[in-house]
């Protein structure tokens, strides 16, 4: 009411050329009436959630924009049917928006004197360097200079580009460089470090993850891209985890393409119950596939995916089929009753160093149970056969990498001669995997060491459950028959960098045991064969090269034929 009283009068004696004793107060006081009126109504009743916003938001400042919007029609009508008009036309066109300019001025001064009272009566706030000047950095530091009760308050910038430095956000200027840590944190008198780039790779933060350290500073990081629902908050603050360390690359699928493939059809998925199984069936269920099928011979699996998809485990759907892939009767049969027209085969035995120990179980399982499937696929007319394999099948050196390599060449074989597409899916390790690296060592931190590392230099690939599978749904879209398609998993991790790593988090004292390579372990994983040429074609981030047939490498035809003759021998007594 304010805002509008002086904004009235100021244009009016403005329109009048200042001359004050033109200005009849009489006239205009039915006028201010009305306004009064009719911006109470318009900002109680007919702007939905006014009183929702902050005073000072932008959601505020929309609101108010509204309301002056609505009240100005009966203001207009007003002045033109009052018996004398109050004030001229364009007095009343140049003090609606002065009333408005008003009320954003008065709602914001009004919130940065509340919120300097709340900061100055906070005693637990930490001073904090954000590295990244971009979008992310824009965001949170508005968050946190917008929330009074927020912990944390931005007191300088750091951006590697050379375009940013000296730019002031917010109120906060861009001080330096990632080489200009230690000095700025010391002039400024921070605490905490926040990386504040939603897409920064694995590498970045474990390099900023050591200068922090180096300069006593708390590392925080902001949700993967992914993760991000709507813009940055202060409560998306967080430390960072072991996954941002080793498995945070972003990646975009084609989900259009994706769904041409899966929506509407019938969908099996082997090995469901396992990690890479039950993350495929979950991210499945929400491409809306008319049924989705899913095997394992482990019901206690079964019933745990289940659970994570529809939120209870009743186990009386035909959709959850118990079965062993090594069973030739059986998955004839189940493909017969289910006629799937896409599948997804992930049963696999994957430990390398057990099936050195027992190669044939692993023959059964990786070889002659893809081979039950593919020929079960293949009869039963599937449109769409993908194949999960491993980089331990390029160059193999294990029987491990034996045995998935054989996979792969049989769903090459079968491409060669079935209708439908058949292919290959090829990654290196996955994050929290059961049996993995990662679990293995936070299992040993918390038993209290010793930590074993097989060797100072060995690497390995790394990527999420999540992030891997999207990559597979995507090669299923895009893959042609008899090609293997190689997910680009980024860089190698060094695992004795990693075991330092969670040690130095954990705040233990653990000590780091070398214990050597074991029989068909390599030093360094390769995603792509010495005798392999992969390109990128409709993806960035995925590979394709032609799968070899059966036959075609003698050397690998005859471990197989002695590995099965060893099996026969030992099923026969």
């Amino acid at each position: 009411m304010f805002a509008w009283t002086v904004a009235l009068l100021l244009a009016t004696v403005v329109r009048l050329e200042l001359a004050d004793s033109a200005v009849d107060i009489g006239r205009v006081v039915p006028l201010l009436v009305v306004m009064a009126v009719s911006h109470s109504v318009a900002g109680l009743f007919l702007v939905p959630n006014f009183a929702r916003y902050r005073i000072g938001s932008v959601g505020d400042a929309e609101a108010s924009t509204v309301t002056v919007a609505i009240a100005t029609v009966p203001i207009v009508l007003a002045n033109v049917f009052l018996p004398t008009q109050p004030v001229p036309f364009a007095a009343l066109a140049l003090a609606i928006p002065t009333a408005l300019l008003s009320m954003f001025a008065i709602r914001l001064l009004w919130r940065r004197f509340r919120d300097k009272s709340l900061r100055e009566n906070s005693t637990s706030q930490r001073r904090v360097l954000v590295f990244g000047a971009g979008e992310g950095g824009e965001q949170i530091i508005r968050a946190m200079k917008n929330d009074p009760t927020s912990e944390f308050e931005p007191v300088g910038i750091l951006d590697d580009s050379s375009t940013k430095q000296g730019r002031v956000i917010h109120g906060v200027m861009v001080l330096g460089r990632r080489r200009d840590i230690e000095r700025v944190a010391k002039s400024t008198d921070a605490s905490v470090l926040l990386l504040a780039i939603p897409s920064a790779t694995s590498a970045l933060i474990g390099e900023l993850d050591d200068l922090s350290e180096a300069c006593g500073l708390d590392l925080l990081v902001l949700p993967t891209t992914s993760e991000l629902i709507n813009n940055l908050r202060v409560s998306d603050i967080r430390p960072f985890t072991e996954r941002d360390l080793l498995g945070r690359a972003e990646v975009e699928v084609d989900l259009e393409a994706i769904a041409q493939v899966v929506t509407g059809k019938h969908v099996l998925v082997t090995g469901a119950g396992g990690s890479i199984g039950s993350e495929l069936c979950r991210q499945l269920f929400n491409l809306a596939p008319a049924r989705l099928i899913m095997l394992d011979r482990d019901e206690s699996a079964l019933h745990a995916v289940q659970l994570s998809i529809e939120g209870k485990a009743l186990l009386d759907t035909p959709d959850l089929v118990v079965a062993d892939i090594r069973d030739r009767e059986r998955i004839d049969e189940i493909f017969q009753m289910n006629r799937p027209e896409v599948v997804f085969h992930t049963a696999a035995l994957k430990h390398l160093t057990l099936l050195e120990q027992h190669p044939t179980e692993g023959v059964k399982t990786n070889v002659e149970g893809t081979r039950n499937l593919l020929d079960a696929a293949e009869r039963s007319g599937v449109e769409r056969f993908v194949n999960v394999s491993t980089d331990k099948a390029a160059d193999p050196t294990s029987v491990l990498g034996r045995t998935k390599q054989m996979a792969e060449r049989l769903t090459a074989t079968t491409a060669a001669r079935a209708d439908g597409t058949f292919v290959s899916v090829r990654f290196g390790n996955v994050l929290g995997s059961r049996g993995s690296v990662l679990p293995t060592f936070l299992n040993q931190i918390e038993r209290g060491g010793p930590l074993t590392v097989t060797d100072p230099d060995v690497t390995r690939y790394f990527m999420t459950i999540p992030e891997a599978v999207r990559l597979v749904l995507q090669a299923s879209a895009i893959g042609a028959p008899g090609e293997i398609m190689i997910l680009d998993m980024g860089e190698p991790v060094k695992i004795l960098d990693m075991a330092r790593r969670l040690i130095r988090h954990s705040g233990k004292r653990i000590e780091i045991v070398f214990t050597g390579l074991r029989p068909g372990e390599k030093m360094h994983e390769a995603l792509i064969a010495m005798n392999e040429l992969g390109v990128v074609r409709e993806h960035a981030r995925i590979f394709h090269t032609i799968g070899q047939l059966v036959g075609e490498d003698p050397a690998a035809d005859r471990w197989l034929v002695s590995t099965e003759e060893t099996t026969s021998a030992s099923q026969h007594g």
